[in-house]
C-alpha cells in the first residue's frame, strides 16, 4: 500500500461512493460516524443530494458532493460521464481510500479511483443484483442476459483494479470467484452490515391482530408476488389476519408497477402505505416475511430481528444467514407460495411461537448483526496496510 496511507502524517481521507443519497445515509450512516470517530476525513458522493439530505450528512462532520449517475440500464454515454466526473472528483479530493458499494459504483468508481491513482480501493458487493440472479425457466429475457454478460465482464475488470472486495455471504463469494474472476486473496467475507441495536430495540410480541409484514422495494426478485398470493390464500381462511407491504416502487427492469399490486389492494388482502419509516410498523408486526430469490444479507431482516420479530424467509444465499430454521423462524423454498402459506399458518395455529421465536431473533441479531462489530471489521479492511 502507498506510503501516503501508511505514513499517517495527516488524517486519512476516505471517500464513499454511493448510488443514492438516502440509501447512503440509511445504510452507511453508522460507518460514516465510525470513520469520523477514527479521525478520518470523510467525503460522501451520491447523485441525488437534496438540501435536507446534504445537511444531514454534513451535520455528522462529513462533506457531500453530487456526481452524475444513471442507476439502472446500459447507456455508455451516461456511464462515461459518471467515470469522468468521478476521476475529476478523486483528483481534486485526493482521497487515501475509496469505498464503493453498488453495481455501477463498484465498476465505475473503482476504475475512476484506479485512474486517479487512489492508494486504496475497496468495493463492497451487497448482493448479486437482478442481472446475475438466476431466473425461473423462461424468465431470462434477452435484455437480462445481455445485462448479466456486461456486468460479469465489468466486474472482472473492476475486481482487477480493487485491492479488496467485501462480500456479505459465502455463496456470493464463491459465485463471484467462479463467474467474475474475483481473486480469493482479495475476497473479504463480512457477513451482514449490521444494525444499531439501540436504534432498533426489541418490542413486545404483537399478536392482535396477527400481522405479517414484508419490507422491500417492489421488485419481483424480492418475492412480492408470492407474498401477495400467499396473503390472499391465508386471508380467505383467516380474514382477521393482517398483511402489510412496506416499500417504494422501483424503476429497475425487475420493478413492479402500481397496477401489479392494485388487485390485492382493492380486495383488502394487503395494505401498502409505500415508503415509510418502518419502525412503528414493525412494532405492530407479528412475523416478518421476506420471500426473496437471493440477497447479500438483507438489512430489512436484520432490523426486524433486532426488534424481536420471528422471520419467514427463503432458503437461498443471504436469506438463510438470518434464520435458524425452527429457532427464530422458518425457511421456505423460493417461488413457493404453498410453502409460504404453510409457514404463515404455523404462526396462526401456534401463536405462542411469535414470542419464543421473536426472543431468538433478538438474540441472533445481537450475536451476528451488531453494526459496531461489522464496522470494526470493515474499518480494518479500509484502513489496513498492504
Amino acid at each position: 500500500m502507498s506510503s501516503q496511507v501508511g505514513a499517517a502524517t495527516r488524517p486519512l481521507k476516505v471517500c464513499l461512493v454511493g448510488h443514492a443519497a438516502a440509501a447512503t445515509l440509511n445504510f452507511r450512516g453508522p460507518l460514516i460516524k465510525d470513520l469520523l470517530g477514527a479521525g478520518c476525513h470523510v467525503v460522501v458522493l451520491a447523485p441525488d443530494w437534496s438540501p435536507e439530505l446534504k445537511h444531514r450528512v454534513e451535520s455528522l462532520g462529513a462533506r457531500a458532493y453530487a456526481y452524475p449517475l444513471l442507476r439502472t440500464g446500459l447507456n455508455p454515454w451516461h456511464d462515461v460521464r459518471s467515470l469522468v466526473a468521478l476521476v475529476k472528483r478523486f483528483r481534486t479530493e485526493k482521497p487515501d481510500v475509496v469505498l464503493t458499494y453498488a453495481a455501477k459504483t463498484n465498476v465505475w468508481g473503482t476504475l475512476a479511483a484506479w485512474l486517479a491513482k487512489v492508494p486504496r480501493r475497496v468495493a463492497m458487493v451487497e448482493g448479486l443484483g437482478f442481472a446475475l440472479i438466476e431466473g425461473s425457466p423462461g424468465e431470462r429475457s434477452f435484455k437480462r442476459r445481455v445485462a448479466a454478460t456486461a456486468l460479469t465482464l465489468l466486474y472482472r475488470w473492476a475486481f482487477r483494479m480493487a485491492h479488496r472486495v467485501v462480500i456479505l455471504n459465502p455463496d456470493d463469494a464463491r459465485d463471484l470467484q467462479l463467474c467474475c474472476g474475483l481473486p480469493v486473496h482479495k475476497t473479504v467475507l463480512l457477513g451482514g452490515i449490521g444494525v444499531s441495536l439501540d436504534e432498533w430495540p426489541r418490542c413486545a410480541a404483537h399478536v392482535q391482530p396477527l400481522t405479517f409484514t414484508l419490507v422491500a422495494r417492489l421488485l419481483r426478485a424480492k418475492g412480492v408476488m408470492e407474498f401477495l398470493a400467499a396473503a390472499r390464500e391465508v386471508k380467505a381462511k383467516h380474514p382477521a389476519v393482517r398483511f402489510w407491504l412496506l416499500g417504494p416502487l422501483d424503476d429497475s427492469p425487475d420493478g413492479l408497477g402500481e397496477a401489479d399490486v392494485r388487485p390485492w389492494l382493492q380486495d383488502g388482502t394487503v395494505e401498502w402505505p409505500g415508503a415509510v419509516d418502518v419502525r412503528p410498523w414493525l412494532a405492530q408486526t407479528s412475523v416478518f416475511v421476506l420471500p426473496s430469490y437471493r440477497e447479500g444479507v438483507p438489512r430489512s431482516t436484520q432490523e426486524a430481528m433486532a426488534m424481536g420479530r420471528p422471520v419467514i424467509t427463503t432458503d437461498v444465499p443471504g436469506c438463510r444467514e438470518t434464520v435458524v430454521d425452527g429457532v427464530n423462524g422458518f425457511l421456505v423454498p423460493p417461488r413457493d407460495t404453498k410453502a409460504l402459506v404453510m409457514a404463515m399458518s404455523r404462526f396462526i395455529e401456534q401463536p405462542e411461537l411469535i414470542e419464543r421465536m421473536g426472543r431468538e431473533s433478538r438474540r441472533l441479531a445481537e450475536e451476528r448483526f451488531d453494526v459496531r462489530r461489522a464496522n470494526e471489521r470493515l474499518l480494518r479492511v479500509l484502513l489496513q496496510k498492504g
